[in-house]
């Protein structure tokens, strides 16, 4: 369940970051940051799967699962990858 509140929150950041770079940019810009926020979100998700693996089966409910464990593993880079490069002005 809290995978669905993971994706949504991915949903509002790839939607501000798209805003603004259209916004101060062109929509070139704004379509490749929806690219790069995929990308990394994609290949986040498969590297940090496996490590959801510490994980025992018996910590398992319907609210935390091994995805869910992943997710959060993956939230950590990804909110300081997107710190830098949407939010904070150069």
């Amino acid at each position: 369940m809290i995978e669905i509140l993971i994706f949504h929150l991915h949903l509002v950041a790839a939607l501000y970051a798209f805003t603004k770079n259209w916004q101060k940019r062109k929509i070139r810009d704004a379509i490749l940051a929806l690219l790069i926020i995929g990308l990394f979100f994609t290949i986040g998700w498969a590297l940090t799967s496996p490590m959801s693996r510490i994980m025992p089966k018996d910590w398992e409910t319907i609210w935390f699962t091994r995805d869910t464990l992943s997710l959060v593993l993956l939230a950590l880079p990804e909110s300081v990858f997107f710190y830098f490069f949407f939010i904070k002005d150069r």
